[in-house]
């Protein structure tokens, strides 16, 4: 039986779920999407959405970035 991961691209939690998942303040959250390191999904009021494959890129980012790698070289290594 095949599984369908497809749940995890779905951008449906708001940064409030974000913050509270991952650690990380609204700041450094919006940050990272300036950085061009995520990529929320916008609704129409422009209330940014997330999915957990979001959730799990920012926690990657914050334990490199607390191993003193910087925001440059991750843009490299994700894309």
């Amino acid at each position: 039986m095949k599984k369908d991961y497809s749940y995890r691209e779905k951008k449906v939690m708001t940064m409030k779920t974000v913050t509270e998942m991952t650690g990380l303040s609204e700041r450094q959250v919006r940050y990272y999407e300036t950085q061009k390191l995520i990529f929320p999904a916008r609704t129409s009021s422009r209330t940014r959405r997330y999915s957990f494959s979001d959730i799990e890129t920012l926690m990657d980012i914050a334990e490199k970035i607390e191993d003193g790698v910087r925001t440059r070289e991750l843009r490299k290594d994700l894309f």
